[in-house]
């Protein structure tokens, strides 16, 4: 699918963890870094295939460290936890953006059905030795 709409304006703001992206067609977008990370379209996160999405925990926190430009079309967010291989190319942040609300009401869903949560958990030296 040919990208049909191209951001005019990437802006990070990186205090308040989010990312403003404005499009050709007018929309625009505040997406948080933890957001942007727990959907990453990599296949660290998406799998190789359907039923195989790793579910993102512990992410709340999460803010990007660099944003690298791929050719035209993308851009890769270097992620302060170290996550640096997903392509989000245009059509992938403006579904992003344009889906956000509906998105992370699953992302929250499938945290509290796997009961995990947002908020990085302390280092447990005694489990870690388990």
């Amino acid at each position: 699918m040919a990208s049909t709409v191209r951001p005019t304006d990437i802006k990070l703001h990186q205090k308040s963890r989010v990312l403003e992206v404005t499009f050709d067609d007018g929309c625009h977008f505040e997406m948080p870094c933890e957001y942007l990370r727990v959907y990453s379209p990599s296949a660290e996160v998406r799998g190789h295939g359907p039923g195989q999405e790793v579910l993102q925990i512990g992410k709340e926190n999460v803010n990007i460290d660099a944003i690298d430009p791929v050719g035209t079309y993308a851009v890769v967010f270097r992620f302060d936890d170290g996550h640096d291989t997903g392509i989000y190319s245009w059509d992938t942040l403006y579904d992003l953006g344009k889906n956000k609300s509906k998105y992370w009401h699953d992302y929250l869903r499938r945290l509290d059905d796997a009961g995990k949560q947002r908020r990085p958990q302390p280092y447990d030296a005694a489990m870690a030795d388990g």
